[in-house]
């Protein structure tokens, strides 16, 4: 046999070899490609502290998702610069389904406007999945020693002070610092902004006197509203608190404000829509076991009806719009 022949025979071989492995690496690629989602752990990162009604919910939709994806939903604290640290996070992650977004509605609306180079866009740099809640609102109270028992008492009493009033909120920007700057802006109140890393946080401090209003989120306020340690004034949402049904909106006692607080689900930009859709029905579905209804009722949260990720970014769009009057009003734009 001459040796052209034997080369070419060779080469033959080599191109056979060459092609077998390169269907086994498509094969492979392929059914790594069509692996049922999900097929490893899923990070949620929550841009709240712990006992926030942020974390408290989320982590009662992440048990209820571990159950139904079978596998593990780990929640991922990550508190402070009002969200921006949790939002850009997911932001930057790869749009697996691996990585989501658990957060608050200031982190998406009111952010835009109060913080100079925001880092992501809300509108661009995320993928809107599902909404737990309903829309509700904050509790502003006061420390049980301060001898007012609604909002028309507590602006007289701000008045009559020799000196301006400290509150705390869960941080500069947060939606209720804009509702506290809202408030100062229409009723000329004079109030001193005291922000913390959480709403727990104010909580704790309110009821143990060491700051004399606060407002605070409706979870978190829960204990301190039993005991007695703190009063609620007002409640900076469209409808009252479900555990607190004798403290009126602060619409109901003339200051109109409307906007209300509510918490969701987001992922990267470009995440697969049977992702987006798979998770979207999980959580409709959680939404509707009479079980978990209870035990959102019991954090002052309306569950949320059924509703799709389109839904999710009509609110955003919304909301980021009628916050960014709120902030004009209470003069906080970014500059």
């Amino acid at each position: 046999m001459s040796s052209q022949h034997t080369g070419a025979r060779r080469a033959c071989a080599a191109r056979t070899a060459a092609l077998a492995a390169a269907l086994t690496l498509a094969g492979a690629a392929s059914a790594h490609a069509e692996a049922p989602y999900p097929s490893k752990p899923i990070r949620m990162v929550l841009p709240s502290g712990a006992g926030t009604v942020t974390d408290q919910t989320a982590r009662l939709v992440a048990e209820r998702l571990t159950a139904a994806l079978k596998q593990p939903v780990v929640v991922d604290n990550r508190p402070g610069a009002n969200g921006i640290i949790a939002n850009e996070t997911v932001a930057r992650a790869a749009p697996d389904g691996y990585t989501l977004l658990f957060t608050y509605a200031a982190t998406m609306t009111v952010n835009p406007w109060t913080t100079p180079s925001l880092p992501y866009d809300p509108l661009k740099d995320f993928t809107p999945i599902a909404r737990p809640s309903e829309p509700g609102g904050n509790l502003l109270a006061v420390s049980a020693s301060v001898p007012v028992r609604n909002l028309q008492e507590l602006i007289a009493y701000a008045k009559a002070s020799k000196t301006e009033l400290a509150y705390c909120s869960w941080g500069v920007g947060s939606g209720g610092h804009l509702a506290m700057e809202y408030l100062k802006a229409k009723t000329g109140i004079p109030l001193r902004h005291i922000p913390y890393k959480t709403a727990t946080q104010c909580s704790s401090d309110l009821a143990a006197g060491h700051v004399t209003v606060g407002i605070t989120d409706s979870a978190s306020s829960v204990p301190f509203l039993k005991s007695g340690r703190i009063r609620g004034i007002a409640v900076s949402g469209p409808e009252r608190l479900l555990t607190a049904p004798d403290v009126p909106t602060m619409s109901q006692q003339g200051v109109p404000f409307q906007q209300a607080s509510w918490v969701a689900i987001f992922g990267p930009r470009d995440l697969p829509a049977p992702i987006v859709n798979r998770l979207n029905a999980e959580v409709n579905r959680i939404l509707q076991t009479p079980a978990d209804r209870e035990k959102f009722a019991a954090m002052n949260l309306q569950p949320a009806s059924p509703s799709s990720p389109a839904d999710l970014g009509k609110l955003v769009s919304t909301d980021l719009a009628a916050w960014g009057e709120v902030v004009k009003v209470a003069g906080l734009q970014a500059k």
